[in-house]
């Protein structure tokens, strides 16, 4: 069980902040020396070195959001010019990319970041820069919006690239690109001219993913724990039928991959920031204020919970909670996790996410009045960034390109490199681990500096 500090501070943690901000502005430098656009992507590395593995094109904008999130720590204005130039140079086709549901990591990452930082007054002011921003991101939550599987009257969820009968619990962070294109005043237009709210759909998408994909204990089948999530819900197309939980990346459907369960996390937490920061009326047609916010609280309370009683003491999961090895581990939620055992590798990427939803979790619930709750929640997250921004996780080898060690892709398919006299994945860094590291980083020096909180909303 992840054992919080109930004394540490984001001050505390000011120097091993800084600490990873100068190594990351490396890391990003070394990387962009190196890469040749012509390969792809680059998701993950192996033997130190990012490569590319084509499965879908989700990680681009994690690449180039980092540069901007580099500047936003440090100040520093070539990675600035680095960030912006490669996201008008190659992102637009993520922009109207109709296969997949993660324009959110894609598009929020770059074009929101820099519109964000052009609200902030950290970018000069440049009306026609901001509306391409602006343009961009109401691109980006209209076509995401679009991949809808409709269940019934005001009922339905965005598909994943596995088709329309698929709903995955990593969506729920992607919906940043909807809450941007709504507030930005956009609409969906459908058949007929018939225009559709972007809140309506992510607030819907929302309630699919809570009703389907995450569990509350309440005997709904044999492995319902509160707090367990599903990776993946799929559904008969010809009646709108729900069939069974599935995973694409964890052990089992009746597991939870920690992954999948971060993503929930993070996801309804900072969704709930962004709801709760709407008046009544932003929500006539939509559905009851109180009662959605309630709703998105109990999905990032019930992970919340499940996610420390799940993980070992210093906040880093294991990949699956149910992976076969576990049990040769013995009482491993009683000690630091280890990422160089032999049985089962653990996810720091995992970590980095859930940490930033247990932080954002956590001061929702204390500005609502509940102290007691919102600091467990802050505590913990604190916990967790202290442990990865430090040895074995944090990444100090100039030789490596990766910022996040021990972060795992799919380890079901075997892509994750496992090093020579090893047994499993260990020592490896991901793109969208690394990106979240940077931005939990962020979050935490921002309020140790007494600087504006992080929020990607308007």
């Amino acid at each position: 069980m992840l054992a919080s500090d109930p004394s540490l501070t984001a001050r505390a943690l000011l120097p091993a902040v800084r600490r990873a901000f100068v190594l990351s502005g490396t890391k990003i430098e070394t990387l962009e020396r190196r890469w040749n656009p012509e390969l792809g992507t680059p998701v993950f590395t192996v033997g130190g070195s990012y490569t590319s593995r084509g499965w879908t094109e989700w990680t681009q904008g994690f690449q180039f959001g980092s540069a901007i999130v580099q500047f936003d720590a440090t100040g520093e204005a070539p990675f600035l010019e680095r960030g912006r130039s490669a996201t008008i140079a190659r992102m637009a086709s993520h922009l109207t990319h109709v296969g997949v549901h993660d324009h959110g990591f894609n598009n929020v990452s770059t074009y929101g970041n820099l519109l964000r930082l052009m609200r902030e007054g950290r970018l000069a002011e440049d009306p026609w820069e901001r509306r391409f921003y602006e343009l961009a991101l109401k691109v980006s939550g209209a076509v995401q919006a679009s991949r809808w599987t409709t269940l019934g009257p005001d009922r339905g969820y965005i598909y994943s690239f596995n088709g329309p009968h698929s709903l995955f619990a990593d969506t729920i962070r992607s919906l940043r690109a909807l809450a941007l294109a709504h507030q930005l005043g956009h609409v969906l237009m459908a058949e007929g001219d018939r225009p559709v709210s972007l809140l309506a759909r992510l607030v819907q998408h929302g309630e699919a993913t809570a009703r389907f994909n995450v569990y509350f204990g309440n005997g709904r089948d044999a492995y319902d724990v509160r707090g367990r999530v599903a990776h993946e819900s799929i559904f008969n197309l010809n009646d709108g039928a729900y069939r069974c939980p599935s995973s694409q990346q964890g052990y089992s459907p009746f597991s939870t991959w920690t992954r999948g369960l971060a993503w929930i996390l993070c996801g309804y937490a900072e969704e709930l920031e962004f709801l709760g920061s709407l008046d009544a009326a932003a929500f006539e047609g939509v559905g009851d204020r109180a009662a959605i916010l309630a709703r998105f609280l109990e999905v990032a309370e019930a992970t919340a919970e499940f996610f420390i009683a799940q993980t070992p003491t210093d906040g880093v999961p294991y990949w699956d909670t149910g992976a076969p090895g576990l049990d040769r581990l013995g009482d491993y939620l009683s000690r630091p996790a280890d990422p160089f055992n032999e049985h089962e590798p653990v996810d720091s990427s995992a970590a980095a996410i859930a940490a930033q939803g247990l932080l954002r979790l956590g001061n929702h619930l204390r500005d609502q009045g509940d102290s007691g709750k919102g600091q467990r929640y802050r505590q913990a997250g604190l916990t967790i960034a202290r442990t990865l921004l430090a040895e074995p996780y944090l990444s100090t080898d100039a030789a490596h390109e990766g910022l996040l060690l021990h972060s795992v892709y799919h380890r079901p398919n075997g892509w994750d490199h496992v090093p020579p006299g090893r047994k499993v994945p260990c020592g490896e860094s991901s793109m969208w681990g690394d990106y979240h590291l940077r931005e939990l980083a962020l979050i935490v020096l921002r309020e140790a500096e007494g600087e504006p909180y992080l929020r990607f909303f308007l």
